[in-house]
């Protein structure tokens, strides 16, 4: 059995000034923003595998469905050596595609990539024990700027899974894919997984669920900051807001104040004044047609093969190569 091993680019120093720097710009620009990868604390982490198992959020659900009925097909069109998985988590979707490339006799080496050194940890030994025959080496970094330092065996896969690309906004974007093309050799592939433009009902609900988890999930980043920066933030006296933004078709969460507030982030040495009814956006998370991911993955050298979406049309699943 090949020793797990963790690669640590990313400090708890290195996340502790991005924090800093992320707050500092976010708070002082008009509209406010935060950035929705400070959610994940081991809270908020815990929060979010609650949400994922809500009635009204399909995302999860949708793309593990593509997964079990088009895995095998990855791993023949693929022949992959090399699976690197961008912001793993606990990586149990991600066991759809081992089973197969494994089973196909291919798979040498597996790298999760996740901010969250805890998280990875227990990922690497998980799936290091489970699967001996495979080299596994957990990478701690952020996946927007991780990339360019990527080296793994080839044929390789990248894999982003979970609709994350929504969350970046289009230059960002833009960016990251070019990023993703620079870390793959020719004929190498990338796997995204992309939430799609529905019914915005449907969209509303699954981000402003009926028991609240969502609510409790977006709100504890003011937690996070209390903890983290010193800060005095009331997160009682914030609403939870999810609303769809037709023009830049993207779900946006918000936390709007209930009152005037002032609210002080020692660590910052930083005031700052919310109006009573004032929003804080928290999150976007854009939604896809399969023409605009064909255009940007097409703008950054790749090209589309595959198109798998759920039985409902909810989530897609893009195969490309670079």
């Amino acid at each position: 059995m090949t020793d797990p091993s963790l690669l640590v680019r990313f400090t708890e120093q290195d996340a502790a000034h991005q924090l800093r720097a992320d707050v500092r710009a976010g708070l002082t620009s008009d509209p406010k923003w935060l950035s929705p990868k400070w959610f994940y604390d081991a809270t908020g982490s815990e929060l979010f595998e609650r949400i994922t198992r809500l009635p009204e959020y399909y995302q999860t659900r949708a793309e593990q469905q593509i997964l079990q009925q088009h895995a095998m097909d990855i791993a023949e069109l693929t022949k992959a050596a090399a699976l690197c998985e961008l912001g793993a988590g606990s990586a149990e979707k991600t066991r759809l595609l081992l089973n197969a490339l494994t089973g196909a006799g291919t798979l040498r080496q597996y790298t999760p990539l996740d901010v969250s050194r805890e998280a990875l940890q227990n990922t690497v030994a998980a799936i290091a024990a489970d699967y001996p025959e495979v080299e596994v080496t957990g990478i701690v970094d952020d996946f927007t700027r991780g990339l360019a330092e990527l080296r793994i065996a080839s044929p390789g896969v990248l894999t982003f899974l979970g609709g994350t690309i929504g969350n970046l906004l289009p230059a960002e974007r833009a960016a990251f894919f070019a990023a993703a093309h620079a870390a793959l050799a020719a004929g190498e592939w990338l796997l995204l997984g992309a939430d799609l433009v529905k019914a915005t009902d449907r969209l509303v609900s699954a981000y402003d669920d009926a028991r609240g988890v969502t609510a409790e999930f977006n709100r504890n980043v003011l937690h996070v900051l209390n903890r983290e920066l010193a800060a005095d933030f009331a997160p009682e006296d914030f609403a939870h807001v999810a609303v769809w933004n037709t023009e830049q078709q993207w779900m946006e969460m918000r936390l709007r104040a209930l009152r005037p507030m002032r609210v002080r982030l020692s660590a910052l040495d930083m005031t700052v004044d919310f109006a009573e009814g004032e929003e804080l956006r928290t999150e976007v998370s854009a939604k896809f047609t399969q023409q605009q991911v064909h255009e940007e993955l097409t703008a950054a050298g790749f090209s589309l093969q595959c198109w798998w979406t759920d039985e409902a049309g909810d989530f897609a699943l893009a195969l490309a190569t670079a």
